[in-house]
């Protein structure tokens, strides 16, 4: 009979053991771009991973990340725990996502702040959350209840939203700062997100930066988004990750810099993945900013490098 492979901490010695992510670019790793990562002479300050595709207990998908664990510093990014919804946290998918991060030992987790099961069904896509007290209360106690079982804080990232609820009595910023209070967990800032949603609703991204809880951002997102039309001929932006970072994005990206310090920047790219060396001047150019910029913001880089 086969036995598994153990889920015990990778035993391969790490050149960065239990850190925080560096104040640089990162990519999301895909497995075809390993060999080229391991290889390049531009070191990538880290490497993301989505964490259900690592649920399993071995394969070809777990030599290759321990490879890239230790070399490179790494982030866990859950996209199926859906923390908004009415059903509650699924304690078997729990359960795999801690054992993914006692195995890696990342320097950060971090998830959505959306929906994608109900009872026993699962949709595979983030659904949005209406924003009143009723919802902050359930997001608050299911990230107790995550925190709890992972023994260390998550990060919440904003979402990209399509539709508005009638329910919500409270803007995004205000419920996203609301949760980070009073479950202490940090925050991911996704700016894509932010101009998505912002052409999709009407409203200024600026705005929506201005009123978010900067000091509380311990990561960022960046990706490309497309354009669609709505049922009324409007314009409708998509949360694609299939495109290089968009230049309005770019320069959202900088005033966040300037304003809130050097902070690790992730590059996403999900679908139509490109071959490495488009990644890396995705990443490339990210760097450039933090360099520029970090050192002169108003709070400071607020991640020392490693």
């Amino acid at each position: 009979m086969t036995q598994a492979t153990p889920t015990s901490p990778i035993v391969t010695t790490s050149r960065y053991p239990n850190g925080p992510l560096p104040p640089r670019a990162g990519a999301g790793l895909k497995t075809e771009h390993i060999d080229a990562i391991l290889n390049d002479d531009y070191r990538i300050g880290f490497l993301e991973v989505h964490a259900e595709n690592y649920m399993g207990d071995g394969g070809p998908a777990h030599r290759g990340l321990e490879a890239i664990r230790a070399e490179f510093p790494l982030s866990v990014h859950g996209v199926g725990l859906s923390i908004g919804s009415e059903s509650g946290i699924n304690p078997d998918h729990l359960e795999r996502l801690a054992r993914v991060v006692e195995r890696y030992e990342p320097a950060m987790v971090s998830e959505h702040l959306a929906w994608s099961s109900h009872d026993a069904g699962y949709f595979n896509d983030l659904l949005p959350v209406p924003y009143n007290a009723r919802t902050l209360d359930r997001v608050v106690a299911h990230i107790g209840q995550i925190q709890d079982r992972l023994k260390r804080p998550i990060l919440l990232e904003n979402p990209s939203t399509y539709v508005a609820f009638e329910q919500t009595t409270m803007s995004e910023t205000d419920f996203i700062r609301e949760i980070a209070q009073k479950s202490g967990c940090g925050l991911l800032l996704d700016i894509n997100n932010v101009f998505v949603s912002a052409t999709n609703h009407g409203w200024k991204p600026m705005h929506y930066l201005r009123d978010f809880p900067l000091e509380l951002v311990e990561e960022i997102h960046l990706a490309g988004h497309a354009e669609d039309t709505d049922d009324e001929g409007d314009l409708l932006l998509i949360d694609a990750h299939d495109r290089p970072v968009s230049d309005e994005v770019w320069k959202l990206y900088e005033i966040v810099i300037s304003q809130a310090g050097a902070l690790p920047t992730l590059v996403e790219w999900d679908n139509d993945v490109p071959e490495w060396p488009v990644l890396r001047r995705e990443a490339r150019l990210a760097d450039a900013i933090l360099a520029r910029l970090g050192p002169a913001s108003l709070l400071g880089s607020r991640h020392a490098a490693e």
